[in-house]
């Protein structure tokens, strides 16, 4: 395709957002459409964790992951550069208490893992809880894992950056309905999801409610934190996000109940620093889930033009930054570099 030419991005989601500030960073003419609001999916929630998989059994998925997330620190700072919005990213790091004697050889072994996989610039490594401050996680052994790759970033102030970005460079972003121009981006989350098992007759993804919430305590600049299930995610608004449920089954996808509360009470025991912390939000919606359990990306098979970037189920801020560059590769020069298994 030429530069200049028009393409389209349907869905305000991260993946959409990501994928139309790609194109319009390559000199692309840039319509965004989204019906409802910007997040008003799994994008707009409260927790922000960008983490990685475990760096064990490596496989290219994992690449994909690693390699997207080592580009988020210089990908966030084009973004705010490009439209004054600051997305709160900031590479903070990650604990995670080992709970069991026995967890520490298995950490140890990660550990060699992460330095083959990872290289010399991050580290999985086992460190003494006590290093970490008020801010840190009960631990039954005094030990925790800390890996330097992972990073956070608010859920919705990065939409406003992408959104922001985006115009700063010529496009457009359309809340509501407008007519499509050029290659068309579908990047809708569930509703996406909803309409390939249509399209294909058979299922290919589905949605998974998850419940999560925002507390008023300001930790800095502290390594966010992960156990059993729990995400405790400090934002550099003063806030803190934790989250979240995983519910295959609802009948209300954006109400909160007794799960929640289950999750924040487990929070504050998880970290004591939270015990007093005033609940500000609680929040709920659905998250895409492709049936593969991996990211979707890829020319929508029999409808030339037409593209999918869906399925970011619990890794989609994290994947984002390489998610866009790779359907930015495929839609503009044909270039696919799409991992088998997101396909």
């Amino acid at each position: 395709m030429a530069r200049g030419d028009w393409v389209t991005v349907r869905g305000g989601g991260v993946f959409g957002l990501a994928c139309g500030y790609e194109l319009a960073k390559r000199g692309m003419k840039v319509r965004l459409i989204e019906r409802a609001r910007i997040g008003a999916g799994a994008s707009g929630g409260t927790v922000g964790m960008l983490s990685p998989h475990v760096p064990d059994q490596w496989n290219a998925k994992k690449q994909f992951q690693f390699e997207s997330l080592v580009m988020s620190g210089a990908f966030w700072d084009e973004v705010r550069a490009a439209g004054g919005v600051d997305a709160g990213f900031a590479r903070v790091g990650r604990l995670q208490p080992i709970a069991k004697e026995a967890g520490i050889a298995l950490a140890e072994a990660r550990a060699k893992d992460a330095a083959e996989n990872w290289g010399p610039e991050f580290l999985w490594r086992i460190a003494k809880v006590e290093e970490f401050g008020a801010f840190a996680p009960v631990s039954p052994t005094g030990l925790v894992i800390h890996d330097t790759l992972s990073g956070r970033a608010s859920p919705r102030r990065a939409g406003a950056a992408l959104v922001a970005a985006i115009e700063a460079l010529g496009g457009e972003v359309i809340l509501g309905e407008a007519e499509e121009r050029g290659p068309v981006l579908h990047a809708t989350g569930l509703a996406g999801l909803e309409a390939l098992n249509a399209a294909f007759g058979k299922p290919v993804g589905s949605g998974v409610k998850g419940q999560s919430a925002i507390l008023a305590h300001d930790a800095g600049p502290v390594p966010q934190i992960f156990a059993e299930g729990v995400l405790v995610v400090p934002h550099a608004d003063g806030t803190v996000g934790v989250g979240s449920t995983a519910e295959r089954e609802y009948t209300d996808p954006t109400s909160t109940d007794a799960q929640l509360e289950d999750v924040i009470a487990r929070a504050r025991a998880l970290v004591p620093a939270l015990a007093g912390a005033e609940v500000v939000e609680r929040w709920a919606n659905v998250r895409p889930r492709a049936a593969s359990l991996s990211p979707m990306l890829g020319a929508w098979p029999g409808r030339a033009g037409h593209y999918i970037v869906n399925g970011g189920f619990k890794i989609g801020f994290g994947m984002a930054p390489k998610v866009a560059v790779v359907m930015a590769d495929l839609v503009l020069d044909g270039i696919d570099a799409i991992p088998e298994g997101f396909r």
